[in-house]
């Protein structure tokens, strides 16, 4: 059984992010995965790094972030479905990046000079990242994608090595139809599906 953490960020309830949110959902529960839900706006999590979280960013105290650092650790797929704002994360999910994918959680640090970090998210097997965008496909690829390319590399490398990868985007949101937003929806599902193979 698939132990799936499920990571939400939009601050409203009627938005078409919380319908690719059910529809992740409702496929997960066709697969019999079992499902946490990290709803960062409806749990109210802050996404700033305090002085004294930064003063022990090395020291492994994760007790500011206990319960997301648990939930990072005990699954095996890790599914972020967000709205893309000025090209990236909201500030929300890039603090939650930032306060709980922590030295010794996400990531080693180096142990020698000129040395890089290395995984520690080596658990987690299967990565998707279900967005919708307001600029078209073209400006979001000519501005270099920095959203995408944080949760699908940045994430990715701390992953499993030979991890699996699913990514969807609505672009063109401000401007969307019924049917585009169908589509995505379709689109959101098959991918999944896949991952979930």
């Amino acid at each position: 059984m698939r132990r799936v953490l499920l990571v939400y960020c939009h601050p409203r309830e009627n938005s078409f992010t919380a319908a690719v949110r059910d529809e992740v959902l409702a496929v997960l529960d066709r697969h019999g995965a079992e499902v946490r839900v990290s709803d960062l706006y409806a749990i109210g999590f802050s996404p700033a790094l305090s002085t004294e979280e930064h003063g022990a960013y090395l020291s492994g105290d994760t007790s500011a972030v206990a319960a997301e650092v648990e939930a990072i650790k005990w699954c095996d797929t890790l599914i972020f479905v967000y709205p893309t704002w000025w090209y990236g994360l909201p500030a929300v999910l890039k603090g939650w990046l930032d306060r709980v994918l922590l030295p010794g959680v996400a990531f080693l640090m180096p142990q020698a000079e000129g040395e890089t970090i290395r995984p520690n998210l080596t658990h987690i097997q299967r990565l998707g990242v279900f967005t919708t965008c307001g600029a078209s496909r073209w400006l979001t690829l000519l501005v270099g994608s920095p959203g995408k390319r944080t949760l699908t590399r940045g994430i990715g490398f701390l992953c499993a090595r030979r991890r699996r990868i699913a990514f969807a985007a609505h672009y063109l949101m401000d401007s969307s139809t019924d049917d585009s937003r169908a589509a995505h929806l379709d689109r959101v599902r098959r991918k999944l599906e896949h991952l979930l193979r």
